[in-house]
């Protein structure tokens, strides 16, 4: 979430909120805030058409995770914050479908030495409910945002896996994956099929 969005949650200014995150910079690593890129901004501007990212900035936003939405709250302490910290827990659990996939942005060298080692890709379930007549094939169709440094990097095995590469440079975002199912009779695309969370 925006800052913005949450400065107007939290009847406050943003420029307020803001202040008070920098003031407390320990208390929000990376995964819980982090600022939008120019390029990330006027990608969520052309997918958005809301008040709320149209116009230009000065300052880009910082954007929120489920982790610093929660610190963010307790840093507030009130009855009001209380209740709009356990509604959007709600909403960012409702925003997780069975088909979801979190992969870190960047690999840490001593925790995820094994990963790095091995150049283990990330990697989802596989995709449940698809019935037809084998052999069944899957197709990435299209990635919001749609750009081609984003979509090459994705990838869906025949079993309907989607992977990505362990040294990735796909940025912090949420992305919805649409999928094209078929076999040699027809086929049909299967809208937000998956969703990757890159933190």
């Amino acid at each position: 979430m925006l800052d913005l969005d949450l400065a107007e949650m939290y009847g406050t200014e943003t420029k307020r909120l803001k202040e008070a995150v920098r003031r407390n910079t320990k208390r929000f690593p990376h995964d819980f805030m982090f600022e939008l890129t120019r390029e990330e901004y006027n990608s969520l501007r052309s997918q958005f058409a809301s008040s709320n990212t149209r116009g230009g900035t000065r300052y880009m936003p910082f954007a929120f995770t489920e982790q610093g939405v929660a610190m963010l709250s307790s840093m507030l302490n009130s009855d009001v914050a209380i209740e709009i910290n356990i509604n959007i827990m709600r909403a960012f659990n409702a925003m997780y479908s069975p088909d979801s996939l979190v992969v870190k942005a960047k690999l840490d060298e001593e925790e995820d030495a094994y990963q790095i080692e091995h150049k283990i890709p990330w990697q989802s379930n596989e995709m449940d409910g698809v019935e037809g007549t084998l052999p069944i094939y899957f197709q990435i169709r299209g990635i919001n945002g749609g750009q081609p440094e984003i979509m090459n990097q994705f990838s869906i095995k025949p079993t309907g896996v989607i992977e990505l590469p362990y040294n990735h440079t796909v940025p912090s975002g949420r992305y919805i994956i649409d999928v094209k199912v078929g076999n040699r009779d027809h086929g049909y695309t299967i809208d937000s099929a998956f969703t990757v969370i890159i933190k």
